[in-house]
């Protein structure tokens, strides 16, 4: 492969410690490379380094002549007072960029909700950073690196820019270097994982599943001076090895041993035991909300919604943003009254809410963390565990010179951290999380949800971050439009893969309607060149009225003709058909992971010829699953 980029015993201090000693690194065509590290270990730096943007102390940063690089920094560098038209696609041609399907996908992907003819300065946060995505995106680049692109994008964004950036080059071509605390996009576009840790840049081989199982095998080697880190990586491990399949295809080395190290990991969580915990503290009511809707005038946010919530219940709340999710939220404690229906609280519920705002450390911004800590209990019990706060603030990653510091000087991560912290020591028995992946990195993530596994309550999220919702709930719900156009709460049995179908299924058959979202910003030039059917960021499905198997299927725009029964009969044999050959495709997928379990890990071409072999089925296993949703469309 050629060499693309490179850096050579780089070394950058800063006054207080090195950043870098010695490090070389090399990204060559066709790498998808994302950075892992602790926050302020110098993810963002590297990146930095390697894009020229930042200068090292020593050592050398090179690139192949006529190699092109674009980066996406955390920083805001859009021109002021250009309209989103301009910033994303500048002074092109209308019919050049219109007709260019790239700038058609991205629009279409990231910013159909916003005019064309908005001035950036007026944007929100979020949305001048999804133009910024947008900006760098419709480029033509050799390299791209993205610096915590994730933020600010939905479930359904982030679906869009993993399936964006796995189709932006060929095979072989190309480079991707991403920084992210969102693990499943880890796992979905990068095939390499650097970790930045105490002065060095450590590789490993695949996406975030692969670099877990290395990385706890390297600390179970090391010594018991990382025993309470490896106990942490165990179980994520456990999870990892157990969760989908799809999770342990990627690893290219010996599986057994990993099988070895979790033999006796016990279940993430026990889960009866907790539940007796729970309704012990809880009883049997909670929060019911009854046939309950909120409106504010002629604006219809939420209608007919109807949902017990149960003691010890882990639910996951997804939906685009602006769909009702914080107003469930209020709902749920309290803060905000229905406009119709009721919210019926059980006598014993104590709830705790971790918003975005930090509200709960503004009456203790200026004392020190270990006077904040001290005006709470002695004690917490987890996982039958009694801990000491201090002892809390260690699994949280807090370390003893921090009890010192005052809180207004924590990191946004240690904010969010100690605000966790001290809502779990007030011992709510219903945990309401709002986007709690906010300023954290992965190891912090893993622990915090180390923490939830014990708790013994009812625990709700909302979250972008697919892996922590599927990682600590049980179960999820989705907030999607209805025929009306009201918002209404719907059940999701396929969890947030079914979430994603409904979405594309919705995308798919309001082509028109897409098209006019798209042309708001594309100045109409592109309704009539598909744009709506790439973007994976449309509403959802109608709430309660589509099924649930109702997937990404190629139906048109409008209601499709009545099939005739004899169109029918031979409709409902070849989706029987499919259904055969996709179990014994699966069939056949899962007895060759057991093969490159077993197989020699020296034998690189025996490896190699079983991933090609695995990539074939799973290719054809997929197509199955287009055709089955075409099949289950035309007969729903």
């Amino acid at each position: 492969m050629a060499h693309l980029l490179g850096a050579e015993a780089l070394h950058l201090e800063f006054p207080t410690r090195v950043v870098f000693d010695g490090v070389s690194v090399g990204v060559d065509e066709g790498d998808r490379i994302g950075i892992v590290g602790r926050n302020g270990d110098g993810k963002s730096t590297l990146m930095r380094l390697l894009a020229g943007t930042m200068q090292p102390d020593d050592g050398r940063v090179t690139r192949r002549r006529g190699v092109t690089l674009g980066m996406l920094d955390q920083t805001d560098a859009l021109d002021t007072g250009l309209t989103v038209r301009q910033s994303v696609v500048g002074d092109r041609p209308e019919h050049e960029w219109a007709g260019d399907g790239r700038v058609r996908d991205v629009l279409a992907g990231l910013i159909a909700d916003l005019p064309g003819d908005a001035i950036v300065d007026d944007l929100s946060g979020g949305q001048r950073r999804r133009v910024a995505l947008a900006k760098l995106l419709v480029g033509d680049w050799d390299i791209v690196a993205l610096d915590e692109p994730t933020n600010h994008l939905d479930i359904s964004g982030v679906a869009w820019l993993a399936d964006h950036l796995k189709r932006r080059w060929p095979a072989g071509q190309g480079a991707l270097l991403v920084v992210t605390h969102d693990r499943w996009f880890l796992d979905e576009v990068s095939s390499l994982t650097w970790e930045v840790h105490d002065g060095i840049v450590e590789p490993f081989e695949g996406g975030y599943a692969a670099y877990v199982l290395q990385r706890m095998e390297r600390d179970r080697q090391a010594s018991t001076i990382e025993a309470k880190r490896q106990n942490l990586m165990k179980k994520e491990l456990a999870w990892l090895r157990r969760g989908a399949p799809a999770r342990t295809a990627k690893p290219k080395f010996r599986i057994d041993a990993a099988n070895e190290l979790i033999a006796d990991v016990p279940p993430l969580r026990n889960t009866v035991a907790l539940s007796q915990m729970a309704t012990a503290r809880l009883g049997k009511d909670v929060v019911d909300l009854l046939d309950v809707g909120v409106s504010y005038g002629d604006d219809v946010v939420l209608a007919d919604i109807e949902w017990r919530i149960a003691p010890g219940e882990r639910t996951g709340i997804l939906g685009v943003n602006g769909a009702g999710k914080s107003t469930l939220l209020g709902l749920i404690d309290g803060s905000v009254q229905p406009t119709s229906g009721r919210v019926k609280f059980g006598k014993t519920v104590r709830i705790a809410t971790l918003d975005q705002q930090l509200g709960d450390l503004s009456a203790v911004i200026d004392e020190r963390v270990s006077a904040v800590i001290a005006a709470k209990k002695t004690t917490y019990v987890t996982d039958g565990k009694e801990l000491t706060p201090g002892q809390l603030l260690e699994r949280l990653g807090f370390t003893t010179a921090q009890l010192s510091t005052p809180v207004r000087n924590l990191s946004g991560g240690q904010k969010r951290r100690l605000q966790l912290l001290l809502i779990l020591l007030d011992e709510p028995n219903v945990l309401i999380l709002d986007e709690p992946t906010n300023d954290m990195d992965t190891d912090m993530l893993a622990a915090i949800e180390d923490l939830l596994d014990g708790w013994p309550g009812t625990l709700i999220v909302v979250s972008h971050d697919r892996y922590l919702l599927e990682r600590v709930t049980d179960q999820q719900y989705a907030i999607l439009p209805g025929p009306d156009g009201a918002r209404r709460l719907r059940h999701l049995p396929g969890g947030v893969d079914e979430y994603l179908r409904l979405q594309k299924s919705e995308t798919r058959s309001g082509q028109d309607a897409g098209r006019a979202t798209v042309a708001s910003v594309t100045a109409g030039a592109a309704a009539g060149a598909g744009a709506a059917g790439a973007g994976a960021g449309g509403a959802g499905s109608a709430g309660g009225g589509a099924s649930a198997g109702a997937g990404a299927g190629s139906g048109s725009a409008g209601s499709a003709p009545a099939l005739s029964g004899a169109e029918r009969r031979t409709a409902e044999k070849e989706l029987a058909a499919a259904d055969r050959k996709m179990a014994k495709l699966q069939g056949q997928i899962a007895t060759l992971h057991t093969r490159l379990a077993e197989h020699d890990v020296n034998d690189y071409t025996g490896i190699g010829a079983l991933h090609d072999e695995v990539r074939g089925l799973e290719t054809q296993l997929s197509e199955l699953e287009e055709h089955w949703l075409e099949l289950s469309e035309r007969l729903a």
